[in-house]
């Protein structure tokens, strides 16, 4: 079976709104953080419905910066999960703490919320759930666990823009939650993210620290203070003062520029995704080697991903064996996520203070604790089998019809 034309695992959705509007930063003579950055987080903000939405560079710089501004340092533990990209668990390492894994759910690839509470120590500050492709971990356990116990609750919402929990839209729950706008995203700004959370003291601190740590933004410090973009300007030139030694997290207007116009257009990215999940799930059915991911209880599911779980066992073949036999018929595939325990600087590497994993490495930020097989047996059993499959709303209903024949062609000759 050939495929003329390759099925791409994502592509972005950039029309001519987005170019039209970059083009207007680029003659505008501003092209860093300015005032189509704070149009897109006021825009943003009103689409979550939360008090503050500050822009970034990054959802990892999101994540990054609520651990710094709610002081979750050296000795500190942060309890999350292991089915998640690596910056989840980087930026508390980055930070000197120490990540502690929970296993998830079978049927959402989410942490699961009845293990938490086993791990909490003396020591844990936090816990940071994943919203495993767009669909919203158990809120009200996690939360009332956190109240119990005092901690924070930062949430990754890398894959959950759209998501809701309980009527609750993600980003009005945890003290902070972080949005991703990569290019593989569900609305992108080519690379970037956004902070959230309904805290002044919180938003001022994590504003503030996502630019150097100082008291004025750049666009600010060069405006007079009587412009109208400077809020309660007394006129006269003003210094800025550094309160910390921040980070450079900001975004910028080239990137804000084509999230405002992603965003307008959120709703109907989101209706195409979900006409494709169901053509998959229903196709799927009658293929019992393949498991779908469930959706249960009062949730909007954001369906960034697609995500599949092979059973391997019943076939000759394991799971990068098929996703060969799938890219050979000219669609891509990808793996979300090889569990993070299982990954070498996680087995070798943070073993013994100061060592890295390879001997090119710097040495390891923390101590961690000695990780291997067998410490979260579902998150292994399903990073060795799921396969995610293409879902994005330029795909056309033919180019979805394809992938269902070419994946259930392939597990039935792969049945043993």
């Amino acid at each position: 079976m050939c495929n003329k034309k390759f099925i791409q695992f994502h592509q972005s959705y950039i029309q001519q709104a987005e170019i039209k509007e970059v083009v207007d930063t680029l003659k505008s003579g501003w092209i860093t953080t300015g005032p189509k950055t704070k149009r897109f987080e006021e825009e943003f903000k009103n689409y979550i419905g939360c008090k503050h939405a500050i822009g970034l560079n990054s959802c990892t710089a999101g994540l990054h910066l609520s651990l710094a501004a709610l002081d979750i340092g050296e000795g500190d533990e942060v309890i999350t999960t292991p089915i998640t990209f690596p910056a989840t668990a980087n930026v508390i390492i980055h930070q000197r703490a120490t990540p502690v894994f929970v296993d998830v759910e079978m049927d959402t690839l989410n942490i699961d919320a009845n293990k938490i509470e086993d791990k909490i120590t003396s020591r844990t500050k936090a816990i940071m759930p994943v919203h495993f492709s767009g669909y919203p971990c158990d809120m009200d356990k996690i939360m009332n666990i956190a109240k119990r116990h005092n901690l924070f609750v930062i949430e990754d919402a890398a894959h959950a823009t759209e998501s809701e929990y309980r009527g609750k839209k993600i980003g009005n729950i945890g003290d902070f939650t972080s949005f991703s706008f990569y290019a593989t995203k569900n609305i992108t700004t080519g690379e970037g993210g956004m902070l959230t959370t309904n805290n002044d003291d919180l938003a001022d601190k994590a504003r503030m620290m996502s630019l150097h740590g100082i008291s004025r933004d750049a666009w600010k410090r060069y405006l007079p203070q009587n412009s109208p973009f400077v809020k309660g300007g007394q006129g006269g030139f003003q210094h800025w003062e550094l309160f910390y030694p921040g980070f450079k997290y900001n975004m910028f207007d080239i990137q804000a520029a084509i999230g405002i116009h992603q965003l307008k257009r959120i709703d109907g990215f989101l209706e195409k995704r979900k006409r494709y999940v169901s053509m998959y799930n229903e196709a799927f059915k009658s293929i019992p080697e393949i498991v779908t991911l469930k959706t249960k209880g009062r949730i909007k599911h954001a369906h960034h991903l697609y995500v599949i779980i092979v059973k391997t066992e019943e076939l000759k073949a394991d799971r990068d064996q098929l996703m060969n036999e799938i890219q050979k018929n000219g669609i891509g595939v990808g793996v979300h996520f090889r569990a993070l325990h299982l990954q070498p600087y996680y087995q070798e590497g943070s073993r013994v203070k100061g060592q890295g994993s390879r001997k090119n490495l710097p040495p390891a930020p923390c101590p961690l604790p000695q990780f291997k097989r067998g410490m979260f047996p579902v998150a292994e059993y399903v990073s060795d089998r799921v396969i995610s499959l293409p879902l994005y709303p330029k795909m056309r209903v033919s180019d979805v019809k394809y992938v269902i024949k070419v994946v259930k062609d392939i597990i039935i000759r792969s049945r043993k």
